[in-house]
């Protein structure tokens, strides 16, 4: 398929799958006349490279990573691997993991803070959508 359908199977745009072409992320088949051609894998691995990003991953790991995965949502093969990956690898669980306990804290101070404005404003409180019946 071509680069509009690819994009449009994945949730993505044709300008993030160059993009994603020009980082060493994705190989795309070409055809006769030069355009670009998507076949089944491929949309399997934009759908991968988009989860890592989405994961917070750097384009410049997840070209690294990519080779030692090999299929979409396979197991991961370790050919190749070197001191230098796994010490990467482990700066970026450890990025990840301060990152994770940051979103953890903000997301339970949100969580008190509407806790207090409900208690604060439960006589207020009605269920949306539903009007008060006007009492006669």
């Amino acid at each position: 398929m071509h680069i509009g359908e690819a994009a449009q199977h994945t949730g993505t745009t044709p300008r993030l799958l160059r993009y994603y072409e020009q980082q060493g992320l994705l190989v795309p088949g070409r055809s006769e006349n030069g355009y670009r051609e998507y076949d089944e894998n491929a949309l399997g691995r934009i759908v991968q490279i988009r989860d890592l990003l989405q994961a917070g991953l750097p384009t410049r790991l997840i070209q690294q990573i990519l080779p030692c995965i090999s299929t979409p949502h396979s197991s991961i093969r370790f050919s190749g691997l070197t001191p230098e990956m796994v010490a990467l690898l482990e700066a970026e669980q450890d990025r990840l993991t301060t990152r994770i306990d940051c979103l953890t804290r903000n997301r339970d101070a949100i969580a008190d803070y509407l806790a207090a404005l409900r208690e604060t404003n439960g006589q207020q409180e009605h269920t949306p959508g539903r009007t008060e019946e006007a009492s006669v």
